[in-house]
């Protein structure tokens, strides 16, 4: 139940040929407290609530439990979500025992992209695509919950 990831601004749309796979997500927040995030999501036709603990100093660990739950419920759910619904793609692209997710936003985030990978560990290594740029791990501006509140548009 520990989530251990590392975040990075993308360089450019060559990962878009090179992706395994593209799904459409929206999700928002019924709380957006860093003690305790709750995420409503819809991913493609599935619905998931998901509950993330305060991230530790480096900002790559933290509790993390999710739970499929009916799309209906989670388009209700979304309905009672603070303002700042999520719109992104996500794209998965699998790199030795590593799957990259990158996300490309649209609405008031557009014009970002961002690639995490989870880990097992922190000092875990990995390879890293030529379209991976600086590293923004535990720059809270680049939380998904933290773009529901303060939209990439508005930096």
């Amino acid at each position: 139940m520990l989530e251990i990831e590392r975040k990075f601004l993308v360089t450019s749309a060559a990962f878009k040929e090179v992706a395994q796979k593209a799904t459409r997500i929206t999700q928002g927040y019924l709380s957006t407290d860093p003690e305790r995030t709750v995420r409503v999501r819809i991913k493609g036709e599935k619905g998931f609530l998901t509950i993330k603990g305060k991230s530790n100093d480096s900002g790559t660990t933290r509790v993390e439990v999710e739970e499929e739950i009916a799309v209906d419920k989670a388009h209700t759910l979304l309905s009672m979500c603070l303002p700042g619904v999520i719109d992104k793609t996500r794209y998965e692209y699998t790199v030795g025992n590593h799957t990259w997710e990158i996300d490309e936003f649209y609405g008031k985030n557009e014009g970002l992209t961002i690639a995490e990978i989870e880990l097992n560990a922190e000092e875990e290594n990995f390879t890293t695509p030529e379209w991976i740029g600086s590293e923004v791990t535990g720059d809270n501006k680049y939380y998904n919950s933290q773009l529901s509140e303060n939209p990439f548009k508005n930096w």
